[in-house]
């Protein structure tokens, strides 16, 4: 059966660029096309090929990423014969028990409960925009996803504990657990879902709203 066609848009009304102000019409775009200032060159807008299609599946498999990175051990140590398996809440509830109960508290909301609001909130996005149920809710609703981003900072705590690791290697055998290259696949997933999502799509539906 032929995939349900996504919500029919409004006519686009003049944007500003966002780098030198000039109001102009945004111009039409086929799939894979970009529009550009027409006095500075700035990005104004671009039209990804198969948006909705392209920004579900890359959301759910980071959904499905996210799960196999708080369930795997996260890296293995092994020294003296001995080997240590360490899982992400394994490491903050060790943090939390040793009295850096702060530090546990912004690791755990800047990798896990970030990201998960995240996740939730984009799909939640998706989800009645594949299926052309758009309600009124859902600009307002998109800016906070928009907000709530900056918060998930899985990239800061990867490129921390590989620093951590690169010092601990003198003293044990690092091996880096399924849930190391999990969150690693998560971030390049989640990039891409952003990359691959058209936010045109939110606002020039007839029950989003206008843009901010």
């Amino acid at each position: 059966m032929p995939a349900p066609e996504a919500h029919p848009r409004l006519p686009a009304a003049p944007i500003a660029c966002h780098e030198c102000d000039l109001l102009q019409s945004e111009p039409p775009l086929a799939p894979g096309e970009t529009a550009r200032c027409a006095r500075c060159g700035a990005l104004l807008a671009r039209n990804p090929p198969d948006s909705l299609d392209r920004s579900l599946a890359l959301s759910c498999t980071a959904a499905i990423l996210y799960v196999i990175a708080n369930v795997y051990p996260l890296v293995g140590l092994e020294m003296q014969g001995q080997r240590v398996d360490v899982t992400l809440l394994g490491a903050l509830r060790i943090l939390w028990h040793d009295g850096m109960g702060p530090v546990a508290a912004l690791v755990g909301v800047t990798t896990l409960l970030f990201p998960l609001l995240e996740l939730a909130m984009i799909l939640v996005v998706l989800v009645p925009l594949r299926t052309g149920r758009v309600s009124p809710r859902l600009a307002p609703f998109f800016r906070l996803v928009r907000s709530v981003r900056p918060w998930g900072m899985v990239e800061v705590f990867l490129l921390g504990m590989l620093v951590s690791l690169v010092k601990l290697s003198h003293l044990a055998t690092v091996i880096l657990g399924t849930a190391f290259w999990a969150m690693a696949a998560l971030i390049v997933v989640l990039t891409l879902a952003g990359r691959a999502f058209d936010s045109r799509l939110v606002w020039q539906t007839p029950c989003a709203g206008t843009r901010p």
